[in-house]
């Protein structure tokens, strides 16, 4: 009887931590990053949700001549704002699981 006693405060624990994590996700999904390109002539911003919010370019590095620049630096500025919002989450939910690597939490 004991074993099923545990079980029951498991999932009483899992509950709690589902419940945490849920109110969590609705609070990086406010918090965001920001990353650049080109020296800051691209910025973007992406929220904890992994969501790109805004994309700035400063009118000197948009050059009708030179399209595929301009393209390079918005890619790598996005894919760098992303990387930097996964981390911020990864970081989050660290503090939250205790550092334990739980599959499918992120």
């Amino acid at each position: 009887m004991k074993n099923f006693g545990n079980m029951g405060g498991m999932m009483k624990q899992a509950q709690q931590l589902q419940k945490k994590m849920l109110k969590m996700q609705e609070e990086l999904a406010t918090k965001t990053v920001e990353a650049s390109a080109g020296g800051g002539m691209v910025k973007v911003v992406a929220n904890g949700g992994q969501r790109i919010e805004s994309i700035s370019l400063e009118q000197e590095v948009v050059d009708p001549e030179d399209i595929e620049m301009l393209q390079d630096l918005i890619l790598a500025a996005v894919n760098d704002a992303l990387t930097k919002s996964q981390d911020m989450v990864s970081s989050e939910m660290g503090k939250l699981t205790g550092g334990l690597n739980i599959p499918g939490l992120m």
